[in-house]
């Protein structure tokens, strides 16, 4: 066994933990069969200078490919069927935010969107601020969720060329042990494991432990066993 595979990554993205004006690739998907609705919601965006796209159906949205950069999708909740939480399943593992707006909506209802990872839930009259405040929020929290996949993508890819002995190494530095204890559990010499460490270190372009530690955490992997 030699390494692990890395996975796609996504272009890097500037992380940040308060909502701001986006960053010029954000876009906002407004899903809105009522072409009226659709074409005022679309107007307010693009007044505010963020870059909106209307979809009549959530089939429309699904159908073009995922947008390159961060992204709310505000959706109508009121589109015949369940299609909001249709649209939730089919963007669980992507780095979309979505944003509901309904005009009878429920509890329960509210607590399932809210529970399957909605942005928000917002009942109309919807004010032009609040609409605008939760779908920056959502914009933010879709470029860090875009930062941590690109984190976690260069930490694989790094971790790729790593052997299977490398491996081993690591995980024992980053739990702390020292050269001569992780010789003992590997039944290796210490000079071994030194040149393996100081490998590790080089294909990983770590200049510390601390950032090993950082690494193994982006690329969420488990310690495979030890013989």
């Amino acid at each position: 066994m030699h390494g692990f595979p890395a996975t796609d990554c996504a272009p890097a993205v500037i992380e940040t933990n308060h909502p701001q004006k986006p960053e010029s690739a954000s876009l906002v998907c407004v899903i809105e069969n009522e072409p009226n609705e659709r074409a005022a919601t679309l107007r307010l965006f693009r007044a505010k200078g963020i870059p909106a796209r209307g979809f009549a159906s959530v089939g429309d949205f699904l159908d073009q490919p995922a947008h390159d950069g961060p992204c709310c999708v505000l959706v109508d909740m009121d589109l015949p069927g369940q299609l909001g939480f249709d649209l939730q399943r089919a963007l669980a593992h992507r780095s979309e935010r979505i944003v509901f707006i309904t005009g009878d909506g429920d509890v329960p209802m509210c607590a399932r969107a809210m529970k399957a990872g909605a942005e928000d839930f917002l009942t109309k009259p919807v004010l032009g601020d609040v609409l605008f405040s939760a779908v920056l929020l959502a914009l933010a929290h879709s470029a860090q969720a875009r930062a941590r996949h690109a984190r976690h993508c260069l930490a694989r890819t790094r971790l790729a060329a790593l052997t299977h002995r490398e491996i081993q190494v690591m995980h024992f530095v980053v739990k702390g042990l020292l050269n001569k204890q992780i010789a003992y559990e590997l039944g290796i010499a210490e000079k071994t494991v030194k040149i393996h460490r100081g490998r590790v270190m080089q294909k990983t372009q770590c200049v510390s432990v601390p950032d090993l530690v950082r690494l193994v955490q982006s690329a969420s992997l488990s310690n495979p066993d030890s013989q």
